[in-house]
């Protein structure tokens, strides 16, 4: 067996919306390091292409279409996951909304809730399902939670996103404390501005470009492979004493 902690050989780890973006950053970078890769997400097509990207690796892969806010949906899914490997390593609950971009007061219930539904729900669901399988099983694990620096800042006009992200460091932190008992770690990730479908309508607008990436030190906007190390890093042993952290991948945005 090796001892390099950050070969992920015999390693499964379950990514959702992992068929693109930040998601498919993380999957590639379980993949390059060894791991059984299981994505799920609701697109196929996505998925499909997802798939095909990772299996250039060489490692197992699996795509599962799945909605996460459907209960049944994801712990189905989950479930498939532990019968094919026989066992659930690291689960990374990334799959998210942007949801709508309106003032308070034209925002209805469904709105705020259909944000939620995805961000919130899907994210308590699908680590509840995967913890479920790492407790069965008795060889620990690790949890991760992708949040957005919007948990940390005002986003006028983006209530539920918002509410949703900074959600998801409280149940994460929740975890971490409950579920060390059973060698489960459970951390978060939060990223800055990156490069994907969710923020390309701002990506082409010249004021947000000239205001916002002035204020990110690297000068660039995040990639999805920039996500590739810290999931090698949070899924495998070299992470075995961190637990109940938030990490921001921002290229310094915060900072500056």
């Amino acid at each position: 067996m090796t001892t390099n902690p950050f070969d992920l050989h015999g390693h499964v780890a379950v990514v959702t919306g992992g068929g693109s973006g930040i998601g498919l950053g993380l999957a590639t970078g379980l993949a390059q390091a060894g791991a059984s890769v299981a994505i799920i997400g609701r697109s196929a097509e996505r998925l499909a292409a997802g798939r095909d990207a990772l299996e250039r690796f060489g490692t197992p892969v699996l795509a599962l279409t799945a909605d996460v806010s459907d209960e049944e949906q994801i712990t189905d899914a989950m479930a498939r996951v532990y019968r094919e490997w026989g066992r659930l390593d690291s689960c990374f609950a990334n799959a998210g909304t942007g949801g709508y971009v309106t003032g308070l007061l034209d925002t209805s219930l469904a709105e705020f809730r259909a944000v939620t539904a995805v961000n919130l729900d899907g994210v308590f669901l699908t680590l509840r399902e995967a913890a479920r399988h790492m407790i069965a099983a008795g060889n620990g694990g690790s949890l991760v939670g992708v949040s957005s620096m919007g948990a940390r800042q005002g986003m006028p006009r983006q209530h539920a996103y918002a509410a949703s992200k900074a959600g998801v460091v409280g149940i994460v932190n929740s975890l971490a404390v409950e579920l060390a008992r059973y060698g489960i770690r459970a951390n978060t990730l939060q990223p800055g501005w990156v490069e994907t479908e969710m923020i390309e309508g701002l990506l082409a607008n010249e004021t947000f470009n000239s205001q916002v990436l002035k204020r990110i030190p690297q000068r660039r906007w995040g990639e999805p492979a920039d996500f590739a190390g810290v999931a090698v890093y949070l899924a495998g042993g070299a992470s075995a004493y961190h637990t109940g952290d938030v990490i921001l991948i921002d290229g310094g945005y915060r900072t500056f």
